[in-house]
Formats: C-alpha cells, structure tokens, sequence
C-alpha cells in the first residue's frame, strides 16, 4: 500500500528542496525524484497519527486563531522569496494543530500535482472559508498573494478580536444567571420539602405563597421534574433544528435584530463585518459580483443576505450598489451615503473600510453599555428570586410563633 513520504533534494544549481509525495516505498520514490532531475538528500516517511485521522472522521473545524497564525506565518514566507511549495512544507510541520498540519500537507500535494493554491485551498472548506478562498484566487491572479494573504490575517483578527470582546462580555452575565438558577432549583428540591415536613407536624393551614412553593417543590422532585426536563430539552432540540433550516434561520434573525436591547449589538457587528468583507474582497481585487456574493454568505445574519442578494441582482442589471442598499431597510442610511459616496470618487474600498472601523468602535460601545446594564438586572433577578424563597420558608414559623403567644 502507498505511503506518504516528506523529501529534501537538491536541483542542479544546489538549491535545497523540501517537498512531500507518496510512493509504494522509499526506493520508488527516490528513483523518481532521480528521474526528475534531483539528486536525493534525505526521505522519511510520514506517520499519520489515529488522532488525526479521528478528527477527519467527525468533520472537526480548524480554529480561527490556527488559521490566523498559519496565514500571517505564510504572508511572510511569500513575502520573503520562498517558494510556494517551500512554505507550506515549513507550516505543516510547525502549526500546533494536527488537523491543520494534514490539511496543509494535502494542500501541499495538490501544487505539486499542478493545481493552484486556491484551488487546493478550496477543498477544505471546514479550514477555508469561501471568502479565504477567493481572496487566495485574487491574489494569485494579480500577483500578489502576500499582500492578501496579509489582508486576509487582518481580517480574521480583527473579527476574532470582537467574537472575543463579546464572549468575555458575556461570561459573566451567565455565570451569574446559572449561578442563581442552580441555587433556587437546589432550594426548591432539597431545603423546601424539609420545612413543608416540619410545618406539616404542627398542623394547621400553609400561607398561600408557602403553599404554592411546597407544590412546586413536590412537582419538580417527582415526575413532574422529568418531564419539565424533557420537555426542554425537546423545545431545544426542535429549535435547533428549525434554525437549521433556511426559514428557520431567516426568523431566528429578524428576532435578533429586534430585540431590545441586544438587537442594536447584533445589527452593528451584521454591519461592521458587512462593510468589513465587502471592503477587503474588493481591495484584494476580487470583481464586484462575486465579493458581493461572497460577502452575503459570510454576514451571518440572513436578513442581510437576503438584502445582498437583491442588491446583486440590481448590479447585475446596471445599477449602483447604494440605490438597492438604500431600499433595504436592514441598512442603515450613513452606510449607503458612504458607499454611493465612494463609488462616484472610485474608493468604494476605502469607504468600506472607514465604515467598518465606524462599527468596529459601536459594537466596543454596544458590549460595554449592555454589560453595565445586565449585571445589576442579574442582581436583582438574583436577590428577587432567593428572597421570594426565603420569604415563602418563614412565613408559616411567624404564624406559629403566633399561635404559640
């Protein structure tokens, strides 16, 4: 059965080539390389671990940040002379992600079989997405792949500097919220069946609060409790799945957007990566049908590409990019004067970029006023929650004490 062998030769004028290829065993694979000209260093075979096959199995996504640092890593090597070949074997061997370095060293066999780079790129979608890809091609095509590989990295920092802001933002929102519910469910089930235990051996009536409290607790820690939990997860799994759907995902938006408060945050970020995208595929030099294509599948948000693709197709037919832009509602006035602005002055990328850094600094702004807002309403869910509880629990001990004057 063939293997996969990593090679170092040297050509005729002693340059030192570095490459990968598979052969039935290193003898074969040397009379090759000997066929070709080369005279042969070193060759070892490559060991494909069962971990890494594994991640194949189950479709496991790279991380943002290994493709980050792969694509700045590879800018610079492209940008120092290295050859292409040269620069991905060095990066398969120096990433610190097992499913990178496979994908990478596959990519790697696809240029020296012929293919170009944006085409061995693009068999890896769960690396690659559409927009990686057409910029790699734009760059290909108009020489100058460093400088996108570049624009690329800065992109893809840039939005993972914000998905970062908006998690960090978050965590403590919903530690505090898990936090209250994992202690008023431990009440409910545990401390509340012992007071009703104690208030049931002195007799009489229950406040109608306490009363009320008791049931709860008695329904949660029966039956009841499983089937409340089925019944969640159920409604989760059903919501998961029609969000999969076009439909569902298409609802699932327009609520993000009107919702109070948050909704503002997740219009901005649909704007900022909008302009962001856009901005960057026409700047790399990728034609102006196709960035907008690409950017309406990368927006994240279906309101906004529904929105793009209408204004494609007015493009299509001869139009500006702002007059559809403006009649979609989705989009916000200062958005589509910028544009139309930088389309009459044939900046349309610079324009992009400048609204892009606009909405950079208002979903900063967004995080930080919704997470001084949140905290104290989690507070006070918090407080409101515990003291209802524990109001409800000595109620009845005051009309015992009562009863006992």
């Amino acid at each position: 059965m063939a293997g996969s062998f990593t090679y170092t030769v040297r050509d005729r004028t002693g340059r030192e080539i570095t490459g990968s290829l598979e052969a039935d065993n290193p003898d074969v694979l040397a009379g090759k390389l000997r066929q070709m000209g080369y005279f042969v260093v070193s060759i070892e075979e490559v060991k494909t671990s069962v971990a890494k096959k594994e991640f194949h199995i189950f479709g496991v996504k790279v991380k943002t940040e290994d493709i980050t640092v792969f694509t700045r890593q590879f800018a610079t090597m492209i940008n120092a002379g290295l050859p292409l070949i040269k620069c991905l074997s060095i990066l398969a061997q120096q990433t610190e992600s097992g499913v990178l370095a496979d994908i990478i060293t596959d990519c790697q066999r696809e240029v020296e079989a012929g293919r170009s780079l944006s085409e061995a790129l693009g068999k890896h979608p769960e690396a690659f997405s559409n927009l990686y890809v057409a910029m790699v091609r734009a760059g290909e095509l108009g020489g100058m792949l460093d400088d996108v590989l570049l624009r690329v990295a800065n992109q893809l920092e840039r939005e993972q500097e914000i998905r970062r802001k908006v998690k960090s933002a978050m965590t403590y929102p919903i530690g505090v919220m898990t936090l209250t519910l994992i202690l008023m469910a431990a009440m409910i089930i545990f401390v509340v069946p012992k007071f009703a235990a104690m208030f049931k051996s002195l007799g009489g009536n229950l406040p109608t609060f306490t009363q009320i409290l008791v049931n709860i607790s008695h329904f949660i820690g029966g039956w009841g409790g499983l089937i409340l939990a089925a019944v969640i997860i159920g409604a989760i799994v059903a919501f998961r799945r029609f969000k999969a759907t076009a439909k569902g995902r298409m609802v699932v938006d327009k609520i993000k957007l009107k919702l109070p408060v948050a909704g503002v945050l997740f219009h901005k970020y649909a704007m900022a990566r909008f302009a962001r995208t856009l901005g960057t595929l026409l700047s790399s030099g990728v034609p102006i049908l196709g960035a907008l294509e690409i950017t309406g599948e990368t927006t994240g948000n279906m309101v906004v590409t529904k929105a793009l693709d209408e204004v494609r197709a007015g493009v299509k037919e001869g139009e500006t990019i702002a007059r559809p832009l403006g009649e979609a509602a989705v989009f916000p006035p200062m958005v589509t004067q910028m544009i139309a602005i930088g389309e009459e002055t044939g900046a349309l990328d610079v324009m992009l970029n400048k609204v892009s850094d606009f909405y950079d600094s208002e979903v900063n702004a967004a995080v930080d006023s919704l997470t001084s807002l949140i905290e104290p309403l989690l507070m006070a869910f918090l407080g409101v929650g515990v003291g209802l509880i524990v109001v409800a629990l000595y109620l009845p001990i005051f009309r015992v004490i009562t009863m006992i004057k």
